[in-house]
């Protein structure tokens, strides 16, 4: 599972012009499910993302996380983070989860993130979408469950 995050200062999300999630303070995840993962991999990542130290205190270091400053989620599923592009010029999508699977570890996430207090914002699942982020730093780093050290259970 891989997550793309995104400090922000607000964001929204919209389909078909209709705004369906908006948040302020926090973050912007997009979310990438792959062949293969499974809720361990989705609780891995909710808890690494809660935990980042990727906010500045008031020495403007990086010590604070999204759970100290109070700060939203923005989740968005986004099934090109999977995308291997290393041969032709069309990126392929094999490494990425069929649709149902992505779809109910995608809510999964979701669930685990409410569940964690966080006001949590979504997007629509295999719908076009347009997302507008307010990029704070900028700062954005890639998160990949198949990359950690231990599991967190």
């Amino acid at each position: 599972m891989k997550a793309l995050l995104q400090r922000v200062s607000q964001a929204y999300v919209s389909v078909a012009g209709e705004e369906v999630g908006r948040i302020g303070n926090g973050l912007v995840v997009f979310l990438g499910v792959a062949a293969g993962d499974t809720e361990k991999d989705a609780r891995y990542l909710v808890q690494k993302i809660t935990g980042l130290r990727i906010f500045a205190d008031g020495a403007s270091k990086f010590n604070l996380s999204v759970t100290d400053v109070r700060g939203a989620l923005l989740l968005v599923s986004q099934f090109t983070l999977l995308a291997d592009a290393r041969k032709g010029r069309r990126p392929s999508f094999t490494d990425a989860a069929p649709p149902e699977k992505a779809e109910e570890l995608f809510n999964y996430f979701v669930r685990l993130a409410r569940e964690y207090g966080f006001p949590v914002a979504t997007g629509r699942f295999q719908q076009m979408m347009h997302v507008e982020i307010h990029n704070e730093g900028p700062v954005t780093i890639m998160l990949d469950s198949r990359d950690k050290l231990g599991r967190i259970e």
